[in-house]
């Protein structure tokens, strides 16, 4: 029986992780607090549409 050794991620990979996460996150909050509810509506209606799901 053959053991496999999973290396540690290094420090500089989680904080670009964290660094990604955050912006992302942020972007979202930015993009909704400053977009019109019909908009968003729209978007999520759409989107809901084309990957299959039923809405109405």
């Amino acid at each position: 029986m053959t053991t496999k050794t999973i290396a540690a991620s290094g420090s500089s990979t989680d904080i670009a992780t964290i660094a990604f996460a955050a912006v992302l996150g942020l972007g979202l909050i930015f993009a909704a607090g400053f977009s019109q509810a019909g908009a968003m509506h729209d978007v999520a209606h759409d989107s809901r549409h084309a990957t299959g799901f039923p809405c109405h």
